[in-house]
C-alpha cells in the first residue's frame, strides 16, 4: 500500500468527512492537554489553519506522545468528528500516530512563540513553518500562476531568456561576472588585463540584469511574448526593497503603442491581484492583520491610511490616472509637503529623477488612485525607449501603487534606425556588440512596446510585507548568500 495515502487539511476543511476514516500527515505546532487526553495541532502547509489530532493515551502510547513536539513530524489516523471547540467544524480522533520526524523541543528554534522578523531571516531554512511566511509563499505561489494564467489566456508565448549574457541591458554595469578562470592565477594579456579569451566563452560575461533585450528579438518574430526569471544587479543597496536576485516579468509586443502598452500594464496587474484575493482569502485576511498590527506600531506620519485588504480594492476597483510627467512635476512642485519642505528631495526643477516619497504623494494624498506616469525625460531614461517629437522626452510609463511607488515599468521601444543609434552612440553603448538586436530595426521594423514588473516588489505590494527579503525564500543580499 502506498505511503502518502494522506487527506490534505486544506480539502479536509474544505469537505464533509465527518464520520469516515483518514490520514494527515504534517508538523506540529503545538501540543496541550493533561492525563486525560492530549490535543495536537498540525499543519501541512496546504492552509494557514491547523487541524486539531485528539489522542486518548488509551488509545496512543505515553511513548508516542512523549515524542511529539513542537516541530515533531507526525503521521496520525483516525475518524473525523464535528468538532467541540470553535476554530474548526472538524476534527479527527486519533487511532494511530506515527512519529515520523522527531523534533528536540529544547533546540528547535521555533518555539510556539512571536519571534522577530530578524530572527526568522536568520533562520530562513526554516521559517516557512510559520504562519506568516506560510501565507506569503502560498501567496506567491498563487501569484506567479496567475501570471502565467493571464498571458497564456492572451495568446502569449512564454520565452526563456539567457541567464549567462554578455550584454548589460540598462547599461548601468552592476553586474555580476560569470567566469571559469583561476581567479588566483588569471591567464593576461601583453598589457597586463585578464585575457578572457582563454574563459569557457571566450569573452567577458555576467548574470542577466534584464531578459527585455532578447525578449524584443521574439517579439519580432512571435508578436506577443513574456519572459519570467531570475535577475541579477550587483548593486549595493542594503534597503527594503532591494535584493541582488530577484524575479522579473517581461512583456514584449509587436505592434503596440504606449497606449497599448499601458491598457495591457493596468489590466495585467488588477488580474493578477484579484485572483490572489480569490484564492488565497484565509492568507490575506492573516496578513492583513498582521499588517494592521504592524502599522499601529509605526509612528503616526509613517502609518498607513488603508489596510491591506483595502489597498487591493484600491487598485482592482479604480481606473489608473495616466498623466504625463511634466505635469507631475507642476503637481509636485505646488504641493504642501513640497512647499513647506517635507519632502526629503525638494522638487524645484523639471528633469528631477522622482523618488518614491513623491510617487506616494502623487497615488495616496493627490489622485487617490493607481498611476501611470508618463513621457518622462529622456535623459533620465534607457537608450531603448522611444524619443517624443518634442525631442526632450520618451514615450516611456512608470505605475504608481499605493504603499510603494513604482512597482511597473515600461516604454514604447524605439524602432527608428537612425535615433536608436544617434542615442546609443550619445550613451557610449556600442553597436557593434549589439548588432544582433539592432538587427530587428534593420530587417521588419515595426512600433513594438513592453513593461518589466518586479515579482518581489508585486508579492510585497499583495501580502504587505514591510521588507523584500521576506517575501522570497532565501534572499540574496550584500553580505549574505546563506542557504
Amino acid at each position: 500500500m502506498a505511503f502518502n495515502k494522506r487527506s490534505k487539511i486544506k480539502l479536509l476543511l474544505e469537505s464533509s468527512k465527518i464520520g469516515k476514516n483518514t490520514t494527515i500527515m504534517g508538523w506540529v505546532r503545538t501540543k496541550r492537554g493533561n492525563k486525560n487526553v492530549s490535543f495536537i495541532a498540525v499543519n501541512d502547509g496546504s492552509t494557514i489553519q491547523n487541524y486539531q489530532v485528539v489522542a486518548d493515551p488509551n488509545v496512543i502510547s505515553e511513548e508516542v506522545l512523549k515524542r511529539i513536539t513542537t516541530g515533531a513530524c507526525i503521521k496520525a489516523t483516525g475518524e473525523v468528528v464535528a468538532s467541540q471547540g470553535a476554530g474548526q467544524d472538524s476534527e479527527l480522533i486519533a487511532q494511530k500516530i506515527e512519529v515520523l520526524g522527531e523534533a528536540d523541543a529544547d533546540k528547535y528554534p521555533l518555539q510556539p512563540k512571536k519571534h522577530s522578523m530578524e530572527f526568522l531571516r536568520e533562520n530562513a531554512h526554516l521559517r516557512m513553518r510559520t504562519n506568516t511566511f506560510g501565507a506569503v509563499f502560498r501567496v506567491r505561489h498563487a501569484l506567479a500562476f496567475a501570471v502565467h494564467q493571464y498571458f497564456n489566456d492572451k495568446g502569449f508565448f512564454y520565452i526563456h531568456t539567457p541567464i549567462i549574457t554578455a550584454s548589460d541591458a540598462e547599461g548601468a554595469g552592476e553586474t555580476f561576472r560569470v567566469s571559469t578562470l583561476d581567479m588566483k592565477n588569471p591567464p593576461l594579456t601583453e598589457d597586463g588585463a585578464v585575457d578572457y579569451t582563454k574563459d569557457f566563452f571566450e569573452r567577458e560575461t555576467n548574470l542577466t540584469v534584464s531578459g527585455q533585450l532578447e525578449g524584443e528579438l521574439a517579439a519580432m518574430a512571435l508578436a506577443e511574448i513574456y519572459t519570467f526569471g531570475p535577475t541579477f544587479r550587483a548593486e549595493n543597496s542594503n534597503t527594503t526593497r532591494h535584493l541582488a536576485e530577484f524575479w522579473m516579468i517581461e512583456p514584449e509586443m509587436a505592434f503596440y503603442d504606449a497606449e497599448d502598452n499601458q491598457d495591457l500594464a493596468e489590466d495585467f496587474l488588477k488580474y493578477i491581484i484579484s485572483y490572489a484575493m480569490e484564492h488565497c482569502k484565509a492568507d490575506l485576511e492573516f496578513l492583513d492583520k498582521r499588517a494592521a498590527e504592524e502599522n499601529a506600531k509605526k509612528p503616526t506620519n509613517e502609518r498607513t491610511e488603508l489596510g491591506l485588504l483595502d489597498r487591493l480594492r484600491f487598485v482592482v476597483d479604480h481606473d489608473f490616472e495616466r498623466i504625463s510627467y511634466t505635469e507631475a512635476i507642476e503637481i509636485l512642485k505646488n504641493s504642501k509637503p513640497n512647499k513647506k519642505k517635507k519632502f526629503s528631495y525638494i522638487i524645484d526643477e523639471w528633469g528631477a529623477d522622482l523618488q518614491s516619497e513623491h510617487e506616494r504623494f502623487l497615488v495616496e494624498k493627490h489622485f487617490k488612485k493607481p498611476v501611470i506616469l508618463t513621457d518622462y525625460p529622456k535623459d533620465i531614461k534607457a537608450f531603448y525607449m522611444k524619443q517624443n517629437d518634442d525631442g526632450k522626452t520618451v514615450a516611456a510609463m512608470d505605475i504608481l501603487f499605493p504603499g510603494i511607488g513604482e512597482i511597473v515599468g515600461g516604454s514604447q521601444r524605439e524602432e527608428n534606425m537612425e535615433k536608436l543609434t544617434t542615442r546609443m552612440d550619445e550613451m557610449g553603448i556600442s553597436q557593434e556588440e549589439l548588432y544582433w538586436y539592432l538587427d530587428t530595426r534593420r530587417f521588419g521594423a515595426t512600433p513594438h512596446s513592453g513593461f518589466g514588473l518586479g515579482f518581489e516588489r508585486m508579492v510585497q505590494f499583495v501580502t504587505g510585507m514591510g521588507n523584500i527579503r521576506d517575501v522570497i525564500a532565501f534572499p540574496r543580499t550584500p553580505g549574505n548568500a546563506e542557504f
